[in-house]
């Protein structure tokens, strides 16, 4: 480790520590954490569902009842069925599989291998998750009037609120350009241990992600509210390859294939306030003054097995999901990929987060529409530019009138 950064860590958790009681303010989390991982494996054990459903038809008519948010609010995740009828996604994924093919992109991945480091221990092998940005598949779907009707719905669930102002339009959002997954039956390459993203030190050394999280650090944790979007725009990443520079209100992605749990697909720990407990875990005394239980910048953020053992018998799958659905999750939420793909089919994926209008969104879209009109990889990737002679890669008259203002065109 960096000696500055050392010294940073050391007195940063100097400083924390000195705003309460650590050791009382953990012991309060980890209790409520229990509770909540129990309700969890007894949903699980009783084929309960522990990740809230909405069908696309309810956003459609502003028909989703209080009950219902209040349950999304809670777990921190969603599944919105049926945002694309089954065959247009069934249609993309075929199309996505001809634009691999007929541009030799396993071949060219091969010599690029290596230059993505975010997830470090992936082990090597044939890609599962494609360095593709512009594909019209993955194009037509972040442009899709019914996408941003239902990033609209995930935008209302946060209070925008504050005091310079709204943080962000919950109205209007910006594409944030990401790839796409194919995961083949069998595959044991893939499996991604329990992380968060849009962070790794920063949750506790950055001045934005302090004031976010400032109930939690300052003995209050109780009243923390993760849906309280105040300055949830200002925070700052440390640059790296994969490292999301964007602030999304929810991760997701859109199904091309039929998948569950045991398709090597999406597992989370439905817990929207669960980031109390990992932030508090790391000033308590068994963890080494320079060390945020094992985070590291420019990663993933990691959650322990043996450190964070109370809240990861609450990593739960989804349930099945169907060509055409769409998968949700706080920024803040614990969430993995199974290490094995043990169903008979493919298990494939659009990425597309919610990325709201904002100053720091506008900053990172002009820089991604240069990459677009270029094919080049999306600014936040390694710079595997695949896709400049690409045959087939979208362009700007591919775009839709709302496609090129989600784009910054």
């Amino acid at each position: 480790m960096d000696d500055i950064i050392r010294s940073f860590v050391v007195n940063t958790k100097r400083y924390l520590r000195s705003k309460q009681d650590v050791e009382a303010a953990f012991n309060s989390v980890r209790n409520q954490i229990l509770k909540d991982v129990e309700v969890i494996r007894d949903n699980a054990e009783n084929a309960r569902p522990n990740v809230p459903e909405i069908d696309y038809r309810a956003i459609q008519s502003g028909s989703v009842d209080d009950e219902l948010i209040a349950a999304i609010k809670k777990a921190g995740t969603a599944i919105v069925r049926g945002v694309f009828p089954e065959s247009q996604a069934e249609e993309w994924n075929a199309e996505l599989g001809e634009y691999i093919d007929a541009n030799d992109y396993l071949t060219k991945a091969e010599e690029k291998a290596g230059l993505d480091k975010y997830f470090s221990s992936l082990k090597a092998g044939r890609p599962q998750i494609y360095g593709l940005y512009w594909s019209k598949p993955q194009v037509m779907a972040r442009q899709a009037d019914s996408m941003a009707q239902t990033k609209r719905f995930l935008n209302s669930l946060w209070d925008v609120s504050g005091p310079m102002g709204n943080e962000f339009d919950p109205d209007n959002d910006y594409a944030y350009a990401d790839r796409t997954r194919r995961r083949q039956p069998g595959d044991t390459t893939l499996g991604l241990s329990p992380h968060m993203d849009s962070g790794s030190y920063e949750r506790w050394l950055d001045p934005a992600y302090q004031r976010i999280y400032g109930s939690i650090f300052e003995g209050d944790w109780q009243n923390y509210d993760p849906w309280k979007a105040t300055f949830r725009t200002q925070t700052r990443e440390y640059s790296s390859p994969a490292v999301c520079s964007m602030f999304r209100t929810f991760q997701g992605w859109t199904c091309l294939t039929t998948q569950g749990p045991d398709d090597g697909t999406l597992s989370l720990i439905p817990i929207s306030r669960g980031i109390a407990y990992f932030l508090l875990r790391a000033l308590q005394d068994d963890i080494a003054e320079d060390d945020l239980c094992g985070a590291v910048p420019g990663r993933a953020l990691s959650a322990d097995p043996k450190l964070h053992a109370d809240i990861m018998g609450g990593l739960v799958s989804i349930p099945t999901v169907e060509p055409g659905d769409t998968v949700w999750w706080h920024p803040d939420v614990v969430h993995s990929v199974a290490d094995e793909h043990a169903g008979k089919d493919y298990a494939n994926v659009i990425y597309i987060g919610v990325s709201p209008r904002c100053g720091k969104n506008e900053a990172y879209v002009r820089k991604q529409a240069a990459k677009f009109l270029a094919g080049e990889s999306a600014p936040d990737f390694a710079a595997e530019d695949y896709e400049v002679d690409f045959r087939g890669r979208a362009t700007i008259d591919d775009l839709t009138d709302l496609g090129k203002a989600q784009m910054g065109l």
